[in-house]
């Protein structure tokens, strides 16, 4: 059984990113949909229907160009994508690549999980960790937003699981929790009051509160600089490979949630491979 669970959990993780893809497509949709309709309802304005975004979960997936409605059979992770050979059957546009690639990600991730916990409760964890922080860096590299009902929820669970010591204490979780936020938080304000500009969104913050609620107070600072310089290189690539200038805002939630995952699975051994080659030898 322990031989076969990271093989099952990447068939699952597979599944679970065909429907993490559908998460980082339509929620950003729905929440200024509801944040237009919040809006109108403030200026006593009447409700508009006409353009409401699909669901996430009941509504059929479907070409966004020709809204061909997929059949099982064009909805199988990766496979799909090959024999379709990346476009459309109805209307023969290319698929996004981000469809595989998000598949493949998580399928790779949640076999990573169950190779690292094996088979029980801490494997389910962090399968969910896992599959959040996908679907939140998605969205944020898409849009540049971070979904409250993904970063406020997996802050609960890191708190609520941490009253069992399932990965670190509650005392940890909670000061993780506060030091994460109030960190980010520091640093906006210090950085707007310098230059009057916003160098990063309050999504950032909440979500390495999360982090910090799953990983421990110690983490923060490994994930703050984990993710600066994951940030410069990937975000100086994507820039140069784009054409773009420095001053183009880049999304900091992925590099924040990159970080927090190296640390949440192998945090312990950095720091002891880190003391190890620090201290001097004699």
């Amino acid at each position: 059984m322990a031989t076969a669970t990271p093989w099952l959990a990447g068939l699952l993780g597979l599944l679970i990113g065909s429907f993490l893809n559908v998460v980082i497509l339509r929620l950003p949709e729905r929440m200024i949909w509801q944040w237009k309709q919040d809006s109108r309802e403030m200026l006593e304005l009447p409700e508009e229907t006409d353009d409401r975004p699909p669901g996430i979960v009941v509504e059929s997936s479907h070409c966004p160009k020709c809204g061909h409605q997929l059949s099982a059979w064009e909805n199988i992770p990766l496979v799909s994508y090959a024999v379709l050979r990346g476009r459309c059957r109805g209307c023969g546009v290319h698929i996004s690549l981000q469809y595989p690639a998000v598949e493949l990600l998580t399928g790779l991730l949640f076999a990573a999980v169950a190779w690292r916990f094996g088979f029980g409760i801490e494997t389910l964890a962090a399968l969910v960790f896992t599959g959040m922080l996908i679907a939140a860096s998605g969205i944020d590299m898409r849009t540049t937003l971070l979904p409250d009902s993904l970063t406020l929820p997996l802050l609960w669970l890191g708190l609520l699981l941490s009253l069992g010591t399932m990965f670190v204490s509650p005392t940890q979780a909670i000061l993780g929790a506060a030091v994460g936020y109030l960190s980010l938080w520091s640093v906006y304000w210090g950085f707007k009051l310098l230059t009057g500009k916003e160098g990063m969104g309050y999504g950032d913050f909440k979500l390495l509160a999360a982090l910090g609620a799953w990983c421990g107070a110690k983490a923060i600072i490994p994930i703050i600089l984990m993710s600066s310089v994951v940030g410069a290189v990937l975000g100086s690539i994507m820039l140069a490979a784009q054409g773009r200038g420095r001053a183009t805002p880049i999304p900091f939630g992925p590099y924040l949630a990159i970080a927090g995952w190296i640390q949440f699975f192998w945090g312990g051994d950095l720091l002891q491979a880190y003391v190890e080659w620090s201290t001097p030898k004699l």
